[in-house]
């Protein structure tokens, strides 16, 4: 078991180690496109990439029914084992519609699995960035 402080060290010092065995600019909340964003996530279970849609429930079912649009094309040529979601509850108990592909059999607290995750973040964010560059405008009308 790790403490809180030991926790947030281990955090650090993954991102840290992420950030430097791929250093590129990740477009995450800088997709123009008010309520999506793209998402990183790391935890003591699992590893996951993400696309998600936030925001009032008009702009979101909107988003949401333009990507289910592009879902065959997602699944087909970028990330076949995605999931979507169209109401998804996160643990603040907030509503939001998502996409994403996650890993198990990993952990931030593991360095041996560390690799592994890095590898997996690194492929699965450059797919499902690739798809949203691709059909940005298809998405946002």
């Amino acid at each position: 078991m790790f403490s809180k402080d030991e926790s947030k060290q281990l955090r650090q010092e993954f991102w840290t180690s992420f950030g430097k065995s791929y250093p590129r600019k990740w477009i995450l909340y800088d997709t123009k496109i008010k309520g999506l964003v793209l998402k990183f996530h790391f935890d003591v279970k699992k590893a996951m990439v993400a696309m998600t849609v936030e925001g009032d429930l008009a702009q979101r079912i909107a988003i949401w029914e333009n990507l289910l649009s592009l879902q065959s094309i997602l699944k087909e040529e970028y990330l076949p084992e995605a999931v979507l979601e169209d109401s998804y509850l996160l643990k603040n108990h907030k509503e939001i519609s998502i996409i994403f592909v996650e890993k198990e059999g990993v952990s931030i607290h593991d360095k041996n699995t560390w690799r592994e995750t890095m590898i997996f973040l690194n492929e699965k964010m450059t797919s499902l960035e690739a798809f949203f560059v691709t059909y940005r405008e298809i998405i946002e009308s």
